[in-house]
């Protein structure tokens, strides 16, 4: 049974920052990439970045991109987001997300499995 699991959301101010972790279970992480995906309130769930299982490649949305960093640690099948200067519109539901390859990345059809998510509320 393939269970993902994020957590390290909160409130937070404008201009700081959150690391939120994705504990992955029954799933052979190495066959995996592993994506973010957030979703604020009436809107269509976006892309945030994705990393490959050897960490080597990563990728970014336009929107996050400089602030926000994807990393990966093997040991633990854990996929951390690490996000800095935090805004207003950051604010949203964040799911982490596994995909067999990189194919279509940004887009969240491509993922078979997916967490519960996590809240982030950014605040002015």
């Amino acid at each position: 049974q393939v269970q993902l699991v994020e957590s390290g959301g909160g409130l937070v101010q404008a201009g700081g920052s959150l690391r939120l972790s994705c504990a992955a279970s029954g799933l052979t992480f190495s066959s995996r990439v592993m994506g973010w995906f957030r979703q604020a309130p009436g809107k269509e769930r976006e892309f945030v970045a994705v990393i490959t299982w050897s960490g080597s490649n990563t990728y970014y949305s336009d929107s996050v991109k400089g602030r926000f960093t994807i990393s990966k640690d093997n040991a633990k099948n854990i996929v951390y987001l690490q996000m800095n200067s935090l805004k207003p519109e950051d604010t949203a539901v964040y799911y982490c997300a596994a995909a067999p390859d990189l194919l279509h990345y940004s887009n969240n059809y491509y993922y078979d499995y997916w967490g519960q998510g996590t809240q982030v509320t950014v605040s002015s």
